[in-house]
């Protein structure tokens, strides 16, 4: 039978926090950059835009209307990304203290 001490135990457990730690904050900084990087989003922003301003000139309301509606939904989205971005990034950052107060002695 595979025996353990508790400081064997303890020192895997914060092994396996300080990895999760890593994987989601990594996670969280990907999610950050995919959507500052995110070039076709900005492009879809743009063409809304320009078919809104081309509606106003020759009154197409319903046009208008469409567009204004898929910014807002453009906005919304990329709002979303960066919360579960930041979420992300703030939850590793904690696994990670939560690994080094194990290992310390301090949890």
């Amino acid at each position: 039978m595979f025996s353990m001490s508790v400081s064997d135990f303890i020192m895997t457990m914060a092994l396996v926090l300080l990895v999760i730690g890593v994987v989601v904050l990594g996670i969280g900084v990907y999610t950050l950059i995919k959507k500052v990087l995110g070039k076709q989003l900005n492009t879809i922003a743009d063409q809304t835009t320009k078919i809104a301003q081309k509606g106003v000139t020759e009154e197409i309301s319903g046009l208008v209307g469409n567009a204004r509606a898929l910014i807002e939904v453009l906005n919304e989205m990329v709002k979303t990304a960066t919360g579960i971005g930041i979420f992300l990034v703030i939850l590793g950052i904690l696994l990670m203290v939560g690994a080094y107060l194990l290992v310390s002695g301090l949890g």
